[in-house]
């Protein structure tokens, strides 16, 4: 079933595995051609902001286990949606193909490649109920992980961590973890008053770090596996941290040697377990910050879900031991919408009369006038009563 609303659109493809790289060198109007179940909504926001044309995605971009929100952006932002390709799109697809993709069928040349299903509104917003039906088992498994890997990590989360040799000083001062996550762009947008004023340490995960750079605030230290950061980040002066598991893993170590980067010689390392934005916060509490803001962390389970959790083990860990020190920043953007309300539309025209008449009492002119007016009213008396 196709949506008869979507004509044939026609431009160069761009073909990744990643979506969140392929967006980095999306050009307007160009089609993403992609292999990401359950697109998550960081992931469809970072393709309407690269303008796409359309959408063809490999795999199903819902698939019911829990309702991801990223179709129904794409889908309301009238960008073509296609799902169910097949992997092989992705082969026979190359990077820079012009193809052209109408009711479903991918063509290049004129010549049919793949056939899929184009989402509409309705569609996507059918299969969200349905997974909304069906998300208490997905809630089930996902405790189940959570409290396994707690059994495996509580111990490991609360022993002290050796901290590598920092240049920024946290002792006394706020700091702020900015990761790629929901709202993190709106919300680091709404704190600008915020950074300005208070000048916290500033730790961008990953992608985070180019948020803080558009926004106009330089990172002090990046921290990750460095696999979504454009070269600017990495050479924009901060201190970069290699996240290192204790056990050994190291994921992104490869990114950093293609860099010519070295332990000691362009980053440092630091061994700590969970994910890079809890080992972020942990850092900034373990330096002494008395107050950490997290920006666009995940902490629900449908953001766990679309980072592709099976838990939050780290993330309740970090939380607990953290406690009041950790700010959540999420939704802040919504918290106060400024608006013009009638008081202050009548005290602004009440200013704005009690402002002329002050200004009519000291004025010359007017006293002229006030003057010529008694001296009438004079005469006039004067006539009458001689």
């Amino acid at each position: 079933m196709s949506d008869p609303l979507v004509g044939a659109v026609t431009d160069v493809a761009r073909v990744d595995q990643r979506t969140k790289d392929l967006t980095k060198r999306m050009q307007p109007g160009e089609i993403a051609v992609i292999n990401h179940a359950d697109i998550d909504r960081v992931a469809a926001e970072g393709l309407i902001a690269a303008q796409v044309g359309a959408v063809l995605n490999a795999a199903v971009s819902i698939t019911g286990r829990y309702p991801n929100g990223g179709p129904i952006r794409l889908v309301e932002a009238g960008i073509p949606l296609v799902d169910g390709l097949g992997e092989s799109i992705m082969s026979a697809v190359a990077e820079g193909d012009l193809v052209t993709v109408e009711d479903g069928e991918v063509r290049r040349d004129g010549g049919l490649l793949a056939s899929g299903t184009v989402q509409s509104v309705a569609m996507v917003t059918s299969a969200m109920e349905a997974a909304r039906a069906n998300i208490g088992d997905e809630l089930e498994r996902f405790a189940a992980n959570t409290l396994e890997y707690i059994s495996h990590e509580a111990k490991i989360m609360f022993e002290p961590l050796e901290l590598p040799e920092l240049r920024a000083k946290f002792k006394g001062r706020h700091a702020m973890v900015v990761v790629r996550g929901h709202d993190y762009l709106s919300d680091l947008a709404a704190l600008k008053a915020y950074l300005r004023e208070y000048e916290p340490v500033l730790i961008g995960v990953d992608g985070g770090a180019d948020a803080l750079l558009d926004h106009g605030f330089t990172p002090d230290i990046i921290i990750g596996d460095f696999d979504s950061l454009t070269i600017n980040a990495v050479h924009c002066g901060a201190q970069l941290l290699h996240h290192v598991h204790p056990d050994g893993r190291a994921p992104g170590r490869e990114n950093l040697e293609a860099l010519g980067l070295a332990p000691g010689a362009g980053y440092d390392e630091f061994i700590a377990e969970g994910m890079s934005e809890d080992v972020a916060m942990l850092l900034a509490y373990e330096a002494g910050a008395t107050l950490i803001v997290a920006v666009g962390t995940h902490s629900t389970m449908v953001e766990m879900l679309d980072k592709g959790r099976k838990g939050m083990a780290s993330t309740f860990l970090t939380r607990l031991r953290l406690g009041p020190v950790l700010v959540d920043a999420k939704g802040v953007n919504r918290l106060y919408e400024g608006r013009v309300r009638r008081r202050d539309i009548v005290v602004l025209i009440l200013a704005a009369v009690v402002t002329i008449v002050v200004i009519g009492l000291v004025a010359q002119p007017l006293h002229i006038y006030v003057e010529g007016i008694l001296l009438t009213l004079d005469d006039l008396w004067y006539s009458i009563t001689h």
